[in-house]
């Protein structure tokens, strides 16, 4: 095993511009380990202040926001990320891509704010905390305003390490500032959102002056061929919030706020995991887009060989989350939230299959365009997802909830795996670590 691991890293030596990759993924991890340890210190503090029933309404709120989070999105950090990374030498066509994304996004932002005043003033469960999800929507005007999907496809991540640590830090201050009490909870996702939104125009300008990007105005072709290119992401990611947001949703749709503080702090503690996750598919993927242009084959090799490592490093964490449930429990969220234990247990292998599948949907069937093949598996993950809910929530609620999503990401790497063999792009059964040539 030992000298397995060892060819892994010297195949690792061999790739191109690793010093770039090196360079990005140091930055993303900086950024995940900064994300990481101030929730690690916010969180305890607010979990004790507010309560397990404010802190799941809070949680709540974000679920209901991050639906219009996926509009806003649509795509484009997979899509546009693509197209930047494709035309990085071509600046006239970065600010085409540019422009043409940035209009977009606006867009939708004002269609969410307008169907989420609507359905506020018409639902009573939304109507009588109205004030929380109307602060809340400003994370998606922070999230539109952020060109994360450019940083990524100019493989230059450095300048988002700097601006969300600069965001995060301010946001971890102010809490212990402005949050005393637990009828200080609206504070929370005012803080949250004034956080993005700073960081947001704070990228637009890096945009503007490191990388002399200007807005223009966009013919229609430029629209419609970003909404093209995004349209089989944007419903793969409606599909997967169908197993992502609406656990807590409907959690909170059939039971109370309570209930969701407590699956909702579970989660919490899986969280780290899945910024490390996040960091190596961000790193990896614009270059992995470009290699797919050139050569399947070295696509694969590098895909594999970097995941391997990370992956090995994922399921290790992810068995100590199990073993030390209980203690991680008392100590991070305190005696309140020991119904949180179980759902930890549940969900501590969670990242490492939730990275399988970004090996497999993100850095393999995007960039050989077997879009429509991931969407199929992603709708069915979904309508899985919220058959599962609609059954055992109702039943074991929070302990449902989790084992509906563990259920349903397990099935999300069948299925994933059965297309990638069908379409020929490994052999059957030999899904191993490809060895440099």
């Amino acid at each position: 095993m030992i000298s397995f691991i060892k060819r892994q890293i010297q195949a690792i030596k061999g790739i191109t511009g690793k010093r770039i990759l090196l360079e990005n993924f140091v930055s993303l991890s900086v950024l995940q380990v900064v994300g990481c340890i101030l929730p690690l210190i916010t969180v305890p503090y607010l979990v004790r202040v507010l309560g397990p029933e404010k802190f799941g309404l809070i949680a709540f709120a974000q679920a209901f926001i991050s639906y219009f989070m996926v509009l806003s999105d649509y795509g484009f950090n997979f899509s546009a990320t693509k197209k930047i990374s494709i035309h990085r030498d071509n600046k006239d066509k970065v600010s085409e891509i540019f422009s043409s994304v940035m209009l977009i996004k606006f867009c939708f932002s004002a269609i969410s704010i307008l169907i989420i005043g609507i359905l506020v003033a018409a639902i009573p469960k939304f109507r009588n905390d109205w004030l929380i999800y109307i602060l809340t929507f400003g994370t998606i005007i922070g999230n539109s305003l952020f060109p994360l999907w450019f940083f990524k496809g100019m493989e230059n991540m450095k300048y988002i390490t700097l601006l969300n640590i600069l965001a995060r830090t301010v946001f971890t201050i102010s809490i212990f500032i402005f949050v005393r009490h637990q009828e200080n909870y609206i504070y929370v996702p005012l803080l949250n959102s004034l956080g993005l939104i700073s960081a947001g125009l704070l990228g637009l300008w890096f945009v503007r002056k490191h990388f002399n990007i200007r807005f223009i105005i966009p013919n229609i072709n430029s629209i419609i061929e970003q909404l093209r290119d995004g349209w089989h992401i944007f419903i793969s990611t409606i599909a997967t919030s169908l197993y992502t947001v609406s656990t807590s949703f409907i959690l909170g749709i059939f039971t109370n706020n309570t209930i969701v503080g407590y699956y909702s702090a579970g989660e919490k503690i899986i969280l780290p995991l899945l910024h490390l996750k996040s960091s190596f598919g961000q790193t990896i993927f614009p270059r992995i887009s470009k290699l797919a242009c050139e050569s399947k084959d070295k696509a694969i090799q590098v895909v594999c060989n970097l995941g391997f490592i990370m992956g090995l490093i994922i399921l290790t964490s992810s068995l100590v989350i199990f073993l030390f449930a209980e203690t991680i429990t008392t100590i991070i969220l305190g005696g309140q939230f020991y119904q949180s234990i179980l759902i930890i247990k549940i969900l501590a292998f969670c990242p490492f299959i939730i990275f399988i599948n970004n090996i497999l949907g993100t850095q393999i069937m995007i960039p050989f365009n077997l879009l429509s093949d991931r969407t199929k598996v992603l709708a069915a993950s979904g309508l899985l997802n919220l058959v599962l809910l609609l059954i055992l929530v109702p039943i074991y609620q929070h302990i449902g909830a989790a084992v509906s999503l563990i259920t349903t990401e397990a099935f999300v790497t069948f299925g994933l795996f059965y297309y990638i063999v069908k379409r020929g792009l490994i052999e059957p059964l030999q899904f191993e670590i490809i060895e440099s040539k």
